[in-house]
């Protein structure tokens, strides 16, 4: 026992890594619970139509992209300890407004300052992560953060069973302050950050000339675009998936939610040893080619899944969850470890808003694109989405291998 108690405080032993931790945990307790309740709350109790709140979710998106890169801009500005902490409370004070709105004009305006904020300070703690460790503990530090991030939305999801059993707009309300009020607390900690996290003076100061722009490093585009691409994955398992299972196959609805607890198991288990296999840009980019094969195996099973019975269907579904979460894994892991290492360092934070960017296209545009192709045309309609998944993981691992070769040179 004291052994296994060592090994699990070992990743922890670093001041930036326990404090984002603890940050990361309370807050997710929170967004767990929030997340769970959105929708329901906003048909059921506030009133909207299912357009009117995908509507919102829409332009909350849109929203976030432009704050991804605000957010990277100002860490490498301002002190980054401060941002983050600044940003924490006010996505929280803007969550505790969402018990108050009662008409879409509103719910509107609310969104858009919770997903803005939310993508401003995703950047930021990039910036911070980038900053305060180098090679494999980058890595290493977003695998943890991302383990803790699914243990506290798992916790947080099954807290929002109550509420939901209860049904009232109290109950709802009640949730939702409880849930601001986690991310409220877990601005706290980031108190603690030590100073090492934030800019050089020197690079404070200066003006855009005084480091290479992201907007002109032609490589690291590439990535972020091609990135953000496979990150329709993650609009895949939570969207898409869900609805093709409930409208396109014969197997149980139940599946939805025993696929998503394989899913996050198995991240939770896996995130940190496999991130550790992605600590070169070349193993990075090996790790990406191998979640392309991946998904393109998970895409023909979750295709086939809807011309077989509700067993085969079962079988084809759980075993294209299991390629999918490995893909979500591997490329997760290769994706954060190409975003730091091709970096400037001297612009840490505008490379990683623009990074951030990256994703937040993914996830604007994921629903629409897992609908147009796989939702609307059946099996050839996935096929088309792994074929975007394949060209998405080549084109990383084509970028990676001219970066390397021009290294070898130069080295």
């Amino acid at each position: 026992m004291p052994r296994i108690a060592t090994r699990l405080r070992r990743p922890f032993a670093d001041p930036v890594v326990r404090v984002l931790a603890t940050a990361t945990l309370v807050s997710t307790l929170g967004r767990g619970a929030f997340f769970t309740l959105t929708a329901l709350y906003f048909t059921l109790i506030v009133g909207l139509s299912a357009t009117q709140v995908a509507l919102i979710l829409t332009v909350a998106s849109a929203v976030g992209v432009g704050t991804s890169l605000l957010g990277g801009h100002l860490s490498d500005r301002l002190s980054a300890r401060r941002l983050l902490f600044a940003l924490v409370v006010a996505q929280g004070l803007a969550l505790l407004s969402y018990a108050f709105v009662t008409s879409f004009g509103a719910v509107l305006v609310v969104a858009c300052i919770v997903n803005g904020v939310q993508a401003a300070a995703n950047a930021t703690r990039s910036a911070v992560i980038a900053r305060a460790f180098t090679g494999r503990a980058r890595v290493t530090t977003r695998a943890l953060l991302r383990t803790v991030t699914n243990i506290g939305i798992a916790v947080g999801s099954a807290a929002a069973g109550v509420p939901l059993l209860i049904g009232t707009g109290t109950a709802f309300r009640t949730a939702i302050v409880l849930a601001a009020c986690a991310t409220l607390a877990s601005s706290l900690p980031l108190l603690r950050l030590p100073v090492r996290v934030n800019a050089s003076p020197a690079i404070a100061t200066a003006d855009s000339a005084g480091g290479r722009s992201p907007f002109r490093d032609p490589a690291y585009l590439a990535i972020t675009a091609l990135s953000g691409l496979f990150g329709i994955q993650f609009a895949l398992a939570e969207v898409g998936l869900p609805l093709w299972i409930v409208h396109d196959t014969e197997a149980p609805v139940i599946l939805v939610s025993v696929i998503l607890i394989v899913n996050t198991v198995l991240v939770i288990a896996l995130q940190i040893p496999l991130a550790r296999r992605t600590d070169t840009i070349a193993r990075s980019g090996r790790a990406v080619g191998i979640a392309g094969a991946l998904m393109l195996g998970a895409c023909v099973a979750y295709g086939t899944s809807g011309r077989t019975g509700a067993i085969v269907a079962g079988g084809l579904l759980v075993v294209g969850m299991l390629f999918h979460t490995f893909a979500e894994i591997l490329s997760s892991a290769g994706a954060w470890n190409l975003g730091f290492e091709l970096a400037d360092p001297t612009r840490a934070g505008a490379y990683q808003g623009v990074f951030s960017m990256g994703f937040s296209l993914g996830s604007l545009f994921g629903p629409l694109i897992v609908a147009a192709t796989a939702l609307a045309h059946g099996f050839a309609g996935w096929m088309v989405l792994a074929a975007v998944f394949v060209v998405a993981a080549g084109g990383v691992v084509a970028v990676v291998r001219t970066r390397v070769r021009a290294a070898v040179p130069a080295a």
